[in-house]
């Protein structure tokens, strides 16, 4: 592989990067699935270089990491920050310098003409060459144009007698990018990504590679991220597709891993793996992404361990079940606050879920706060009816309380709210909303209901007593309390709240879709009102093709008319 210098060529230009010439045979590539950490560049050069040598005593001769691997992804304003050049040239040479094997990675890349997401070939002590992502996305949670300058240009480099193309992710969404690539001569196509988990995603992903693949006779090794950041999380699945567009090789979902595979310089096909990874249902893949989210953002955050406000109810307990398996039985813990509201057998079902799960858990009622905020308020509600202020204070004294044991033993405080009731703004701030990760955020309440099926099917001896599933969902905020007192039956709501979040349909169209325009009405007036109670609310996973957060953004004050 002789030493080319990387050309910064301008725009329009193509720029190939001869650097190989190896006799023509087999090429052995490593896929580097695995977790980065955002921002911490000496830890991940660290990771990527005990990787990339155990690729190479594996055989490999080109390792593959994930887009933006150095810095992780998203950075976010952390790409703004006036040291940030430094530390990357100074990662890349400590990358360059393992010898006998090609290094493709994802980096930020800046220079005299702006700051680019882009792919680097290292080899031999040196960069070989680099390439800067054409389609920057802009839409959901992306946010790339604030960023990034756009790239122009293809680049290819020659390995082995093969000529290998390099794209960013969401160029492959595309028809230019690889389409460039494959008149300038490319035998296959290596794509780096940090593509975002939600529902049917890998499906998506994979009829997407198929097409491009088998549209332009291309091979393409397709490399993703796993792990959470934040609110995101990202599922694997890397992928290799042959040239007629079937899959040679899958990645594991959710699972770090190091993937190898053989390509055919001759032939231009990739061996088959022996073994498929196990496919996962609807329900698994939102499970197992609520787990990681959890867990990531828990463990990257420095808590000790997590406290759940376990109500007896049905999102308590799946968020309970979700608190264990993301972190461990020993480092959850359940508090239960029951008031004179509280049914005998939300106090049964709440004992006995904690005992199952064998986490610790504590009963701690709050008559004596609620009498006291009552006390301190009566002479300043002497002249009031009682009404949803008196409940509300039920709320916030068990949130007083779960704030206070975070405060004194240094666990996070885990909210259990769900989309639905986040929607329509079903939920007290200051009270159950309090905590610092919302684990249910972007499931939908009928959602719940599967993903606590889902769990009790795993095991035997269900984690979730059946009659939690079973009874009719309440607040326990008043006697003999509802939640359908307030709100349509969850499978009317969360039809509308899907149409009108997840696929941005106005009043009009859901009307024409069969629904009561008076419901509908309502619906969508608590969702708007609601928005100022979702600003100040925990973020938490997203699973949806929309979740309430950085990709749904709406002013708190305004004079939008619903029917309009």
């Amino acid at each position: 592989m002789p030493k080319t210098k990387p050309t910064d060529a301008p725009n329009g230009a193509k720029t190939t990067l001869h650097t190989a010439d190896s006799a023509v045979g087999t090429i052995t590539f490593a896929m580097i699935q695995t977790n980065f950490w955002v921002g911490d560049i000496a830890g991940n050069v660290k990771k990527m270089h005990a990787l990339a040598i155990d690729a190479k005593n594996r055989g490999a001769d080109i390792v593959v990491f994930p887009e933006l691997s150095l810095v992780g992804y998203p950075p976010e304003d952390l790409l703004l920050r006036p040291t940030l050049g430094e530390r990357v040239r100074d990662a890349m040479a400590k990358l360059a310098e393992i010898e006998g094997i090609v290094i493709i990675l994802g980096y930020p890349h800046i220079d005299q003409h702006g700051t680019f997401n882009s792919a680097a070939i290292l080899q031999g002590g040196s960069q070989k060459g680099f390439y800067h992502k054409q389609c920057l996305p802009n839409y959901g949670i992306f946010d790339e144009r604030r960023y990034f300058k756009k790239g122009h240009n293809s680049v290819m480099f020659d390995y082995k007698g093969a000529t290998i193309g390099l794209l960013i992710c969401e160029d492959i969404w595309h028809d230019a990018p690889i389409k460039s690539l494959k008149e300038e001569g490319a035998d296959l196509v290596v794509v780096i990504n940090a593509s975002p988990f939600e529902i049917g995603k890998q499906t998506a992903r994979k009829a997407l590679l198929a097409k491009q693949s088998a549209a332009y006779q291309l091979p393409i090794i397709y490399v993703n991220t796993v792990g959470a950041q934040d609110d995101i999380v990202f599922d694997g699945g890397s992928l290799i597709m042959q040239a007629d567009g079937s899959v040679a090789h899958e990645g594991s979902r959710f699972l770090n891993q190091l993937m190898m595979a053989k390509y055919d310089v001759a032939s231009r096909q990739f061996d088959n793996q022996s073994k498929a990874p196990l496919v996962l249902s609807e329900e698994s893949e939102m499970y197992q992404a609520l787990v990681v989210g959890l867990r990531d953002y828990v463990n990257r955050s420095g808590f000790k361990g997590v406290i759940v406000g376990l109500s007896g109810g049905i999102d308590s307990a799946l968020t309970l079940c979700i608190a264990v398996d993301a972190l461990g039985s020993d480092r959850v813990y359940a508090v239960m606050m029951p008031y004179e509201y509280t049914a005998q057998i939300s106090l049964d079902d709440a004992e006995a879920q904690a005992a199952r799960l064998n986490v610790s858990y504590t009963v701690c009622p709050i008559h004596d706060a609620v009498a006291g905020l009552r006390s301190a308020l009566a002479p300043l509600l002497a002249n009031s009816e009682p009404d949803v202020t008196e409940e509300n204070l039920q709320a916030r004294a068990r949130g007083t309380i779960l704030m206070a044991l975070s405060n004194k033993f240094g666990h996070m405080v885990i909210s259990t709210g769900n989309k639905s009731e986040n929607a329509v703004g079903y939920a007290t701030l200051y009270g159950d909303m309090v905590g610092g990760f919302d684990v249910l955020k972007d499931v939908y309440k009928t959602d719940v209901y599967r993903l606590a099926n889902y769990r009790n099917r795993l095991e035997d001896n269900p984690v979730i007593p059946e009659r939690v599933i079973t009874r009719a969902p309440s607040a326990e905020l008043r006697p003999d309390q509802k939640d359908q007192d307030s709100l349509p039956d969850y499978d009317l709501l969360d039809s509308i709240l899907r149409m009108y979040i997840d696929e941005d349909l106005g009043y009009k169209a859901i009307c024409a879709a069969g629904f009561d325009p008076a419901t509908v009405e309502k619906v969508l007036g608590l969702v708007d009102r609601a928005e100022y109670k979702r600003r100040q609310g925990a973020i938490g996973t997203k699973i949806t093709k929309k979740s309430f957060g950085r990709e749904r953004r709406y002013p708190l004050v305004n004079g939008w008319s619903i029917k309009g």
